[in-house]
């Protein structure tokens, strides 16, 4: 029987495997250009010592007024979508005043874990004037 650690690190390795460096490479080219094109888009991607990517978010210029205006709550739930890579997309939503669901931020993990959690929402924090949110609702995950 595997332990908790063994099948963590060989579901981690399938995800790396699936995820080929054409496609981190091809999503890094276009974060470039919409940089290069569009001054205020932010994006920041996490990778290991080799290079094998683990966590990326994004976030454009429209996304950060709409935080400054709509920013004091924030939901965040990675428990819905998981793209083809395995990847939890992680969006951060909120709500304006027309109760319309307007999205401040995005982000694909490796894993849901305390390192991936922390990292994601520091560098949210940081593309956000390092303003912080009065609350954040959560699926209640236990590495967050």
């Amino acid at each position: 029987m595997w332990r908790n650690k063994e099948a963590r690190n060989y579901k981690d390795k399938k995800r790396r495997s699936k995820l080929k460096e054409g496609n981190a490479e091809a999503m890094h080219k276009y974060f470039v250009r919409m940089q290069k094109d569009k001054g205020d888009f932010f994006y920041a991607m996490d990778h290991d010592e080799d290079y094998r990517l683990h966590n990326v978010i994004w976030v454009d210029a429209m996304s950060r007024e709409l935080y400054k205006e709509f920013g004091e709550v924030v939901t965040f739930d990675t428990t819905y979508l998981v793209n083809k890579h395995n990847m939890p997309f992680a969006p951060f939503v909120g709500v304006n005043h027309h109760g319309q669901s307007i999205l401040f931020g995005c982000g694909l993990i490796l894993r849901e874990d305390t390192a991936s959690f922390v990292w994601l929402f520091e560098t949210f924090l940081s593309f956000m004037f390092d303003s912080h949110p009065n609350t954040i609702i959560t699926d209640q995950c236990r590495a967050m």
